[in-house]
């Protein structure tokens, strides 16, 4: 074992340019963070010096402190849970659906069938609340259920506390959850969304939001990690992606602040294994929404706690920084994109930084950890360890 820990953090929807075959997802011309950084003058002194601007042009800089390279993603979809699957060695040929247009018309009839409660909504939203407060009276007033989506592979059901309790909430949820693995209309995740106040003065409870994903399709590098006695902590959405499976710590975080927090909370205990955070409002906030500028100031924000983060590694922690997918701000409607993902390796005793072969999967990543801690390598995937000299 050469590194006792490993840092995994994954820039939610921050990739570096179209792959091959962009065009077979109509995602010719993306770039995440190129058009962000040519549109609004993007300063990151610190993650520049650790090779992240780099990645876009993967030209060699002999000035960096890292090893940089982009990793090319091979799987069927272009959302988070095939991002996150085949970073952790699975390879997953079907993707889930999304529902840009809303669900059909069988789904909602089933759904109204199986609550026996009226559904409104219906719709693609990306900010909760807005939904909330356009239709949060109407759902008090007929004990309906708001049905919506983002533009992700998700099915979000939210009800006021006090006309249908969180619990029965939950309920509806394990229900649909059951339904919507068919694969007419493969959901990624059902998500119960409570909230509360009054008309005008809605608040989503988010203690109370619980997400019910599936299980991956086969064993990953994070099962192979816990059958071998070593840590694997997922902070933020990283438990929910994988639904638990080979997680034994789970940290839940609201936002990139709450999970940077937490994830440099961890780097003070002593532990073996893989620590593993997603910093979701890249996408959530700002590449759904198509918030160029407010996705130029949420990196700047993580620019800031580079060094803090860098400071608090040991001589033998590795730092890995990539992306699941590409969420570009300037690019039409306010889905993913088919982008290739930037991958930063970092440690202190690394001799010589410099520029990586492009990965031919996300799967390298995870084949790199688990040949670290020397426990079963993914089908797919090819490790890199013994070039990080």
């Amino acid at each position: 074992m050469r590194f006792k820990r490993i840092f995994l953090m994954v820039l939610d929807g921050l990739g570096v340019g179209e792959t091959n075959d962009a065009s077979n997802f109509g995602d010719v011309g993306a770039n995440t963070l190129g058009h962000i950084k040519e549109k609004y003058d993007l300063f990151v002194p610190n993650l520049k010096k650790i090779g992240f601007l780099d990645t876009l042009n993967m030209n060699e800089d002999k000035d960096v402190e890292a090893y940089y390279s982009i990793a090319k993603p091979n799987n069927a979809g272009k959302d988070s849970l095939n991002g996150h699957y085949e970073m952790m060695g699975i390879k997953n040929n079907i993707p889930f659906r999304t529902f840009n247009s809303g669900f059909s018309t069988e789904l909602i009839s089933t759904i109204e069938q199986l609550t026996g409660r009226r559904v409104i909504g219906n719709k693609c939203c990306i900010d909760n609340l807005s939904i909330i407060n356009e239709l949060g009276e109407r759902q008090q007033n007929y004990g309906s259920l708001i049905v919506y989506t983002s533009a992700d592979s998700d099915l979000q059901i939210a009800a006021h506390e006090d006309n249908i309790p969180i619990s029965t909430l939950y309920k509806y949820c394990e229900k649909i959850r059951a339904i919507t693995l068919r694969e007419e209309w493969r959901v990624g995740r059902v998500i119960a969304r409570p909230f509360n106040g009054t008309p005008g003065n809605y608040k989503l409870i988010n203690s109370s939001r619980r997400d019910y994903s599936v299980k991956p399709p086969e064993k990953s590098v994070l099962d192979s990690l816990i059958a071998n006695k070593y840590n694997v902590i997922g902070i933020g959405k990283i438990n929910d992606i994988f639904d638990g499976q080979g997680i034994n710590k789970s940290i839940k975080a609201s936002g990139n602040g709450e999970a940077i927090n937490k994830f440099i909370d961890i780097m003070d205990k002593n532990f073996t294994g893989l620590c593993m955070v997603n910093l979701s409002d890249f996408d959530s906030l700002y590449g759904h929404t198509r918030d160029g500028e407010g996705y130029s100031k949420a990196i700047e924000e993580l620019d800031v706690d580079i060094p803090i983060i860098l400071n608090k590694l040991e001589n033998d922690d590795l730092l890995i920084i990539t992306a699941d997918h590409g969420n570009d701000p300037t690019f039409k409607g306010n889905d993913h994109t088919r982008e290739n993902v930037p991958v930063i390796m970092y440690s202190r005793n690394l001799k010589e930084a410099k520029r990586l072969e492009p990965f031919d999967t996300l799967a390298d990543i995870g084949a790199t950890i688990a040949d670290n801690f020397e426990v079963d390598e993914p089908k797919f995937g090819v490790s890199i360890l013994d070039e990080l000299e």
